[in-house]
Formats: C-alpha cells, sequence, structure tokens
C-alpha cells in the first residue's frame, strides 16, 4: 500500500501545490489555469509530464468536469438538479465511490474491488488529504479524482460566496 499526501496552499492564488508521498518527496505536481476559460487544472509526474487533466465544461447550464488519465476520458462529475441541497454525480466506468466524498472521507472501488481511501487530514493548514493506493495502477486516476472533487467543491463555495454577495 503507498500513502501520498496532497496539501493546498491557502490563499495560493496561483493554483499550484504537490502530492508528495511519506517521505515528503514530491511525486506530482498540479498547476490550475487561474483566470482562464476554461478552467483545469494538469496533473504531473516528477518528469513534469502531464498524466491527468481536469477541465471544467463552459457554457453548461449546470457544472460538469471532465477527468482525463494518459489522454483518455475516465470520468465526469457533474452537478444535479436540485432545489435544497447541491448533489453531484460522477460518472465513470467500473469505478465507485463509497463513503462521504463532500467531506473528503471515501473508497475508491473498481469494479467492486477496493483501490484506494482517502481521508481529511483535520488541524492542518489548507486543505490536506491522505491517499492511499491500494492499487498501484490506478494511482493516477485516485489522485486526479481526489483533485476534480476539491475542484467541484471549491467551484461549489465560489458559487456560494457569489450568490450571498
Amino acid at each position: 500500500m503507498k500513502q501520498l499526501y496532497i496539501k493546498q496552499k491557502v490563499l495560493s492564488l496561483s493554483g499550484k501545490f504537490t502530492v508528495k508521498d511519506q517521505q515528503e518527496k514530491d511525486v506530482y505536481y498540479v498547476e490550475g489555469s487561474f483566470m482562464k476559460i476554461p478552467k483545469t487544472f494538469s496533473i504531473m509526474n516528477t518528469a513534469r509530464e502531464e498524466v491527468a487533466l481536469i477541465t471544467k465544461k463552459v457554457f453548461s447550464f449546470l457544472p460538469k468536469f471532465f477527468v482525463e488519465v494518459n489522454g483518455q476520458e475516465v470520468l465526469t462529475i457533474k452537478k444535479e438538479f436540485s432545489f435544497i441541497k447541491a448533489r453531484y454525480s460522477i460518472d465513470a466506468a467500473g469505478i465507485d465511490v463509497h463513503g462521504n466524498w463532500w467531506e473528503m472521507d471515501f473508497q475508491v472501488l473498481q469494479y467492486g474491488e477496493v483501490v484506494g481511501k482517502v481521508s481529511k487530514e483535520w488541524f492542518t493548514w489548507g486543505d490536506s488529504y491522505k491517499v492511499q493506493i491500494l492499487n498501484e495502477e490506478m494511482e493516477s486516476i485516485i489522485i486526479a479524482l481526489v483533485v476534480a472533487i476539491d475542484c467541484v467543491k471549491a467551484d461549489q463555495a465560489a458559487a456560494s460566496s457569489a450568490a450571498v454577495t
């Protein structure tokens, strides 16, 4: 089992952060396109080669995020129409998320088998997540999924604060 840690910098306008291993070494680099349309997040390995791309669909009635890993679309996160509470669904072939993914406490399953676990690290500055990889072939997809969910949450928070003002 491999453990990785995602820690975003609070107050970072650039949308750049890293994914580290247990020895605090950088494993992935994440760069967001701040103030660009469409909004994207690129996930790169240590050789700075893109392994995943998250794109927010432009001109969509409800927010929708596409996740590509190694050039192939692997999942979509979309907001569902609801009057009471924001609801989202994750569409992916053979991939399920069980648990409270809005609170970042969930398991990632592939065809019914647990391949990863995600939990929020409490009492840290900024958002920090521990990601346990049980199937290393799924590592890029799991990291992309966690970053995509975090993008959805940030987008929802921005939409909520804009509606209040």
